[in-house]
């Protein structure tokens, strides 16, 4: 595409480059820029993209779009924000792909990464080709591919949905962030579905408060459009017992599906019986009710499944093929994952990361641990620091061996982390061993028959974060081991 058909898109007082080259990509990573590239700087929290202008002219940048001029021998176009741009040209480079793809959209603060694997699971069962874009990696197909965000910068989403529909996927799933939406990184993204989990505190760090975190997440349902659209469809699926919901219907002119447990909603969870195996409910929906046994544990497992079960029923999904696809699904790794080496105790490792999700694994355990439970957990670096003593005091409200250890503590010192959790269980009995690998080794060596351990926090990670390096650790690796040994 010639460089300034791609400008004309941006309607914006652009002075429309002399040189008019063909554009052979577009970038943001001076590294990445090739022969005929169209090299975007984007400001960052760390870097400057116009600090590596000549980088990209060295590599064969074919032109540049930015906010200032620049010193260089290729055009340079300006504009006043390059991340919107980016979104706009991105859109537009490779097609426009989403707006022929079907792309469900989940956010909320815990549950995304379940929810849309479940979801993925259920349109497989149904035969469908999906992508999936999240924490954990992005799916094209069965291929996997790693990821830096929850929610990757616009300029990635639109040249991996272009490598979806390449690879003929009709149907997209993807976490959305908060950071991405008030950074506006799904701008031109097509959603179909949008699935609300649930909003606790989390990245206050960033938002500040909890009303402009709630606001970043109703975003992605304002932004499902203003036009009702009764041949293509678009829904808001609601939970239906949280509060902000009743914010995001106001936000919204898509058709509101909601769900829930506690309060009426069109599709529920009722009987709801739990072991430490699996959990049966009576799930209720428009087009039937059906009980269902899943092999994931807890009431936020069941909201999961109620969130995933609306989002393809509005996806033309028949209830019968959801049945059978959440009924073989054996859970989502990291998230409530049980590691028998053979031990006669309970050990589980889980992504709780959130005052509120850490709960909700804790009560979940206290309705069926016969034994003690015991429940490792940290806080990361460089995030929210509020949270800290909330997270030691329902560790210590919920278990009878709280321990405190290091997550990715990134710059901070993990002492002075594990002093802020302290602060939150003063006089309380607790341990803390700032080694991660020391805290696990230490409550697998305490356990007895029947007592329950948590190792919660990092779930599916594989890594840990301190100072400026990133090392190998798995938790289910290093408790198996411990075991073993």
């Amino acid at each position: 595409m010639k460089l300034n058909e791609l400008l004309t898109y941006l309607h914006d007082d652009l002075t429309i480059s002399t040189a008019n080259p063909t554009i052979s990509s577009i970038e943001m990573d001076s590294r990445e820029v090739k022969p005929g590239s169209l090299f975007i700087c984007i400001k960052g929290y760390t870097v400057d993209g116009h600090d590596y202008a000549h980088k990209a002219v060295e590599n064969g940048a074919a032109a540049i779009l930015a906010e200032k001029e620049l010193d260089v021998t290729i055009p340079v176009i300006i504009v006043k924000d390059t991340k919107r741009s980016m979104a706009i040209l991105a859109d537009i480079f490779y097609g426009q792909p989403t707006h022929s793809m079907h792309l469900i959209g989940v956010t909320g603060t815990n549950g995304k990464t379940t929810t849309t694997h479940i979801i993925e699971r259920i349109l497989n069962e149904a035969n469908k080709k999906t992508g999936l874009i999240g924490t954990m990696y992005m799916k094209i197909g069965d291929r996997q591919k790693e990821v830096k965000n929850t929610t990757p910068e616009s300029l990635t989403l639109q040249k991996t949905f272009r490598e979806m529909k390449d690879a003929d996927v009709t149907h997209a799933v993807m976490e959305v962030s908060s950071h991405a939406l008030h950074l506006g990184r799904i701008h031109g993204c097509d959603f179909k579905v949008a699935v609300f989990t649930n909003l606790t505190q989390d990245h206050l760090d960033y938002h500040k408060t909890m009303e402009a975190y709630k606001y970043a997440k109703g975003l992605l349902f304002a932004q499902l459009g203003n036009r009702f659209e009764h041949d293509r469809m678009k829904y808001a699926v609601l939970n239906g017992d949280e509060e902000a919901s009743e914010d995001f219907k106001k936000m919204t002119t898509a058709k509101i599906v909601t769900y829930g447990i506690d309060r009426d909603a069109d599709i529920m969870a009722k009987d709801i019986r739990m072991t430490s195996k699996g959990t049966t409910f009576q799930l209720i929906t428009p087009v039937g009710t059906e009980f269902v046994t899943i092999q994931m544990v807890g009431k936020f497992s069941v909201y999961n499944v109620l969130a995933a079960v609306a989002a393809t029923l509005c996806s033309s999904i028949d209830l019968e093929t959801i049945v059978k696809a959440i009924e073989s699904m054996d859970g989502v790794r990291g998230r409530f994952e049980l590691v028998d080496g053979g031990q006669d105790f309970t050990v589980i490792v889980d992504y709780a990361h959130t005052p509120d999700s850490l709960e909700n694994v804790l009560q979940t355990i206290k309705q069926f641990a016969e034994g003690r439970i015991f429940c490792i957990i940290g806080c990361g670096g460089d995030r929210d620091k509020t949270k800290r003593p909330l997270m030691a005091k329902i560790t210590v409200e919920n278990c009878e061996e709280p321990i405190f250890t290091s997550d990715n503590p990134r710059s901070e010192d993990p002492e002075s982390i594990l002093l802020d959790m302290e602060k939150g269980v003063v006089g309380q009995h607790y341990t803390s061993i700032v080694n991660r690998e020391e805290a696990i080794s230490y409550a697998i060596s305490k356990a007895k028959k029947d007592d329950v351990i948590l190792i919660a926090g990092k779930g599916h990670e594989t890594y840990q974060q301190i100072g400026t390096n990133t090392i190998d650790f798995d938790d289910r690796e290093i408790a198996l081991k411990v075991i073993k040994k």
